[in-house]
């Protein structure tokens, strides 16, 4: 962080209020989650580029703010939850309120300057709602498929197939409309393209990919290993040599990357020898398919990064 961020800002967002607390002045005030609020809020914080702005993911509530924020030029860092809560309890804070936890994101924003997250543009946000929404539906989909095993009655068990019927319809309708997304714009069309050259990786992986890790091409591996949660993290103490486990991340992502692993395992020719060796060293299955899921990320990653579709060779040669 330069120079020039000379104030931090945590907001707890809530569905109906923002709790908003400033350092170092210890500034705090309560504002209500909507246009208004919003408004209020963006007048009274320093000048844009002065300040750092960290706020939780909170399930969606956060994402009109976290757009209005980024459009008037602040530096707005959102964080995992339980990250927060561990800082807290760091510094002894063990109550939970919303003006605390806004305090808490305050120091936590002074201290630990997390990364500031790019602005999102109008069509990567239409495409995180679509993907974001087909996910919804097939798991609405498998809840349904999964009632009809313990259903005795005929006509509950045809209501459930007319559900599980709309629902695949719906399915089919968002994927046309995330396709179509991705089709009319050029830079997108060409990133699909690249992902969708790698065995194993089909359209809802690129799809999901694309919306859910925008920063996709734009880090190294370790970072963008570490973004997504598929970095595995050491558990030593004196002589004592712990199992590596991975945690944190995203895991939307992690899901569909666990999927496209299973198949690239067998049609990549690349993840298929790299988990052959893993396997012929003894390694188990989980410890298998989460390597071939960061190598499998790291290929995509290097692909975007250097604007080149799929060949064996080179793939390789740079992972």
């Amino acid at each position: 962080m330069d120079g020039s961020t000379t104030s931090f800002v945590g907001i707890d967002v809530a569905k109906a209020s923002l709790e908003v607390h400033l350092l170092p002045e210890g500034r705090h005030q309560r504002l209500s989650n909507d246009k208004p609020g919003i408004e209020q809020l963006l007048g009274t914080l320093p000048a844009a580029g002065a300040c750092l702005i960290v706020l939780e993911a909170t399930g969606g509530y956060h994402r009109r703010l976290v757009a209005d924020l980024l459009g008037a030029g602040h530096r707005v860092a959102v964080v995992n939850p339980r990250q927060a809560r561990d800082f807290a309890r760091g510094l002894g804070i063990l109550g939970k309120t919303d003006a605390l936890d806004a305090r808490c994101l305050a120091e936590f924003a002074k201290h630990v300057q997390p990364r500031s997250m790019a602005q999102i543009s109008t069509t990567q946000a239409e495409l995180q709602d679509l993907v974001t929404r087909r996910r919804q539906l097939v798991e609405m989909r498998a809840s349904e498929m999964n009632r009809m095993d313990t259903l005795a009655s005929k006509k509950v068990r045809k209501d459930v197939q007319q559900m599980v019927d709309l629902l695949r319809k719906r399915i089919d309708r968002l994927e046309k409309e995330i396709l179509a997304l991705l089709e009319a714009d050029d830079a997108w069309k060409n990133k699909a393209d690249l992902l969708d050259s790698v065995p194993g990786v089909a359209g809802v992986t690129v799809a999901s990919l694309l919306a859910k890790a925008p920063e996709l091409g734009t880090l190294n591996r370790q970072k963008i290993s570490a973004l997504i949660g598929v970095a595995p993290f050491n558990n030593d103490s004196g002589p004592f040599r712990g199992k590596r486990t991975i945690w944190g991340g995203r895991a939307e992502v992690r899901s569909v990357l666990y999927m496209a692993a299973l198949t690239a395992r067998t049609h990549n020719p690349v993840i298929r020898e790299f988990a052959k060796r893993l396997e012929a060293a003894g390694k188990p299955f989980k410890v298998v398919i989460v390597a071939c899921m960061r190598k499998l990320l790291v290929i995509l990653n290097t692909m975007l990064k250097t604007n080149t579709s799929w060949t064996t060779k080179k793939c390789l040669v740079t992972t």
